[in-house]
């Protein structure tokens, strides 16, 4: 979420009236490409994971989750965060797919995945939900268990995740998060200062998804030089459906996985869990990050790491070994 949101709320918000923000979202929900209809390979993910399978799976809700799929040995499910896409694991899921067989995919509402409509209770983009379209996907494969790794907005799906299919994990890994239902019941000022974001984009919609494009927009209009990276986020992101997605699984978070979360309050993460997050980052400077999930989990460990809130982008040869020595068991 920094570096690339800092870029976007830098620029400012620029308005539009509700009338056109629903005559434009309709239009874009109704007219979905055909490319997510009938499955067509996405030609970016060829370039950052050579070698690799574009697969793309009809969930048991519907919708259709984008994925890439390589190399060999036991299965490994990666999950970005916001406003990434699965594309941000292309420095270390290469890597790994030399012992492992790697499924990076994207979250629905992000990158080349659906992006529905959001329901009225925000249910659709719960992580509940997001994280079974990630189980019906690894069933797809042919894979009943595996292990989990998610990073930021990944991470909340991959803690979901391990709670509701305890028995399809093996162990998992999350990056630079602690549990949402921990951190909406110890709001503080430095909470809101560094993740104002979170409270933002829990706005009725349009408001959030306007300035969210119109920052877009202008970011393009700059004519400012794009990495191959920055120029697919702003692809898959820049439109109202995408826009709109990022906000619900947002206003999701502060709602209905509230609900889900108090449910299963005592229930503990059994397998192996390595907890990662970034040294001087606003985690590690607000929060005992290892303390809050030793008491969500029994076998937890885990340390700061270098390369900022995103580090399999900021750091990916750290974070290649040390995912490496986590998944072979030698750091539990």
């Amino acid at each position: 979420m920094p570096g690339l949101m800092n870029e976007l709320f830098e620029q400012g918000p620029s308005p539009v009236d509700r009338r056109r923000w629903l005559g434009q979202t309709l239009g874009a929900f109704a007219g979905m490409t055909l490319a997510h209809r009938v499955g067509a390979t996405p030609r970016q993910s060829r370039t950052f994971f050579p070698g690799f399978e574009n697969v793309r799976v009809e969930t048991s809700d519907g919708v259709t989750i984008h994925a890439v799929v390589g190399g060999q040995g036991p299965p490994v499910l990666l999950l970005h965060g916001a406003p990434q896409s699965h594309i941000t694991w292309r420095e270390v899921g290469p890597r790994l797919a030399e012992e492992y067989t790697i499924v990076a995919a994207d979250l629905r509402g992000y990158g080349d995945s659906s992006k529905p409509p959001g329901l009225s209770d925000h249910s659709n983009y719960s992580k509940r939900v997001m994280a079974q379209d990630q189980v019906d996907v690894m069933r797809h494969l042919g894979f009943d268990t595996f292990a989990l790794i998610g990073q930021d907005r990944g991470g909340r799906v991959a803690h979901r995740l391990v709670l509701d299919h305890p028995d399809r994990v093996t162990r998992v890994a999350v990056m630079d998060i602690v549990p949402a239902h921990y951190l909406y019941h110890h709001v503080t000022i430095e909470f809101v200062q560094a993740y104002f974001h979170w409270f933002s984009w829990l706005r009725p919609a349009p408001i959030p998804e306007n300035e969210l494009v119109a920052q877009y927009e202008a970011r393009a209009r700059s004519g400012a030089p794009l990495s191959p990276a920055q120029a697919e986020y702003q692809r898959t992101n820049q439109n109202f459906e995408g826009a709109h997605a990022m906000c619900e699984d947002y206003r999701a978070s502060a709602s209905i996985d509230l609900i889900h979360d108090e449910a299963d309050i005592d229930q503990r993460i059994e397998v192996p869990l390595r907890v990662l997050w970034a040294e001087v980052g606003a985690m590690d400077r607000i929060y005992d990050v290892i303390e809050i999930w030793q008491g969500r989990g029994t076998r937890v460990s885990g340390r700061p790491m270098p390369g900022g809130h995103n580090m399999q982008e900021g750091a990916p040869d750290e974070v290649f070994a040390e995912l490496g020595s986590f998944l072979s068991g030698s750091t539990d």
